[in-house]
């Protein structure tokens, strides 16, 4: 099986101008961060709650535990929230017409409900598809999180963890490799 695009900047940018020119851009920017920029399965940010992002004080996180029930493998694990993604979940949670329950979904439908992962998978589907970019998908953010985070020297065992892999070689599996990278490695030897 073909595995999903990893996005270049410039595909990066175009699709964040798509989703700036949509009707829930606020909503659909968070979705796609929290894939880019946390390397969040469709199913992880699906199962996200209010609560779970923000602390007492009702400021971001700087790490996001998901329960084991959100996860695919049924573990839990901690997600590490950088600054520029903190500043999306801050701008979100502006955006909402007051601040929901904290129970509630994080990221909701028109009808204020969860979305599905199935419906998160569509929406990322159509977004990359409205942008021009063929062979992205759900999980593209995911790939592009860890491969940006394997070609910065970062330690497998590090990136391992983050993305919740239990076996080195699935996280191997995810970092993507181009023309580019191979010549720009040469050219150190």
């Amino acid at each position: 099986m073909k595995q999903a695009k990893v996005l270049s900047e410039r595909e990066f940018k175009r699709v964040l101008a798509v989703i700036g020119s949509r009707t829930y851009s606020t909503r659909n920017r968070l979705a796609f961060m929290l894939s880019h920029l946390a390397g969040m399965r469709v199913g992880e940010i699906a199962a996200l709650t209010v609560a779970d992002v923000i602390d007492a004080q009702g400021n971001p996180r700087d790490r996001i535990y998901l329960k084991p029930s959100y996860t695919k493998g049924g573990f839990g694990r901690m997600i590490f929230v950088n600054t520029r993604l903190q500043r999306e979940i801050a701008a979100y949670l502006r955006s909402l017409p007051g601040l929901p329950a904290l129970t509630a979904p994080l990221i909701r439908s028109q009808k204020r409900r969860p979305f599905s992962a199935n419906s998160l998978c569509q929406f990322f589907s159509h977004i990359y598809q409205l942008a021009g970019i063929d062979n992205a998908t759900s999980h593209s953010g995911r790939r592009g999180f860890i491969t940006k985070l394997a070609h910065s020297g970062i330690s497998a065992k590090v990136i391992m963890e983050l993305a919740g892999h239990k076996h080195l070689t699935t996280t191997q599996r995810y970092i993507d490799v181009t023309d580019e990278m191979k010549q720009r490695a040469v050219e150190l030897a």
